[in-house]
């Protein structure tokens, strides 16, 4: 039976590696913590120069990027609402959380929220290269949390026969 020990790293696009860098060690404090860069693809041995960054999003986890200068330019998927697609990084508390709206903010980042999820509350902005970023704070409970995990099961075999939002958790926006 395959177990996971924690995600090794999760890998987007960036449009320049330095400004990537340098814009998430500014607005988020995380470090650049290994690069490597080759002018073929490892796996496939396609003729592909790539500049691949990993930065350390704390507590071992990892988010890394590729420049890819050969590709067409970088663009998204039309067809998904821009609020779908993010990548969601957790801060300590919601003190942490209004904290790090106002500094964004007095950096000239636009940021959404907090918008409370009922369990956590998180703000939103946007990197250089478009990505969407939440930093999120968890408010739940330990019985919330129970509760939530409970329900899943049954709103998934729901959802699967409707595509109605199930109300078993409803009340985290109520």
């Amino acid at each position: 039976m395959i177990k996971m020990k924690r995600i090794h790293h999760v890998a987007y696009r960036c449009t320049d590696a330095k400004v990537t860098v340098d814009w998430y060690k500014e607005h988020l404090n995380m470090e650049l913590t290994v690069a490597i860069a080759e002018n073929e693809v490892p796996s496939t041995k396609a003729p592909d120069p790539y500049m691949h960054i990993f930065l350390d999003a704390g507590m071992g986890n990892v988010l890394a990027f590729f420049e890819i200068p050969n590709s067409p330019t970088m663009g998204r998927d039309e067809n998904t609402p821009t609020w779908v697609q993010h990548i969601a990084l957790e801060v300590e508390d919601v003190d942490a959380l209004v904290a790090a709206k106002e500094e964004l903010q007095s950096k000239g980042v636009d940021v959404l929220g907090p918008v409370h999820h009922g369990v956590f509350k998180s703000i939103y902005f946007f990197d250089p290269s478009g990505h969407r970023l939440e930093l999120a704070a968890n408010t739940g409970t330990v019985e919330q949390m129970k509760e939530l995990k409970r329900v899943a099961p049954l709103m998934i075999e729901e959802w699967a026969v409707t595509k109605v939002a199930p109300k078993h958790a409803a009340w985290l926006h109520e």
